[in-house]
């Protein structure tokens, strides 16, 4: 233990070396943000003369008059809805689809794998028209699950890639145990596997949340109708026909992003333990 300690202790120079990486890295995630939120109480014209300074006159209602409207709080729950759903039939497919790949030995399971991951290379904007017409033709234009589906199918690849890496790297002594009970395939995935699989559930869980609740280029094809717009889509009230008030947009960002931050955080040693899991094979 002694020697394993020592031989991973860092020099002064690495140390400061990441201190310093880290740093730079945490400015260029927390700037942005702070200048979002600080825009959202700055006019228009304090805005533009003074993007990234403090506000030379505090403009609380900016911020008040989005929270107190109807619309934001109806787009928040729009947002809602497709992530959670988003969410459960991500978790739903992606683990039960991985577990057979990682334990169960059948013709054609290597091709069918990387059949799911080709979806990596390809963002969901490559196929936006057969997307269109697919979701026309089944007649789902216009709600939620014309938007759920496609993010459903588009983070397949990564959340499987996920759930596979994880369920390997458990204990085989634990599914022969269960095999030498009479313990089958589904009921070992339902009282073993899932009740051990914490970390990764909320790493595919949180990941899934965030990429459908920043979710733009989905919903402004498959929606037309106002009533049941995302948040993303909400930003295009603050556009006129002549300019945009952008401080409005800021203020409007900073409470919908508020939420996945938060989320964030919350879940953040379960994130790093789901993903860290299967990066070494004991």
């Amino acid at each position: 233990m002694t020697e394993t300690t020592s031989s991973i202790r860092m020099s002064a120079g690495t140390r400061v070396y990441l201190y310093v990486s880290l740093t730079i890295i945490a400015a260029v995630v927390v700037v942005p943000l702070l200048t979002t939120a600080l825009g959202g109480f700055k006019t228009l014209g304090d805005l533009r003369v003074n993007p990234f300074g403090l506000p030379a006159e505090w403009q609380w209602a900016n911020y008040t008059d989005i929270l107190f409207g109807e619309r934001y709080w109806r787009q928040m729950m729009n947002s809602l809805v497709i992530a959670v759903l988003t969410v459960l039939l991500t978790l739903s497919v992606s683990a039960m689809a991985a577990f057979t790949f990682a334990h169960v030995r059948f013709f054609g399971s290597t091709f069918l794998l990387n059949y799911f991951l080709i979806g990596l290379m390809f963002p969901a904007a490559t196929a936006i028209l057969p997307l269109f017409i697919r979701i026309r033709d089944l007649g789902l234009l216009n709600t939620y699950w014309g938007v759920v589906l496609p993010q459903v199918a588009f983070g397949l690849g990564m959340s499987i890639l996920l759930f596979r890496n994880y369920f390997r790297n458990l204990p085989e002594e634990l599914f022969q145990a269960a095999f030498v009970d009479g313990c089958g395939y589904i009921r070992f995935f339902w009282h073993v596997t899932l009740p051990l699989s914490r970390p990764i559930v909320a790493t595919v869980g949180i990941v899934s949340f965030v990429s459908s609740w920043n979710s733009y280029i989905l919903p402004l094809i498959m929606l037309n109708s106002e009533s049941i717009y995302p948040w993303p889509l909400g930003i295009m009230v603050y556009r006129g026909e002549f300019g945009t008030e952008w401080q409005l947009v800021l203020a409007f960002i900073t409470l919908t992003i508020l939420p996945t931050i938060i989320v964030f955080f919350l879940a953040q040693k379960h994130i790093i333990a789901g993903l860290t899991a299967g990066a070494v094979k004991s």
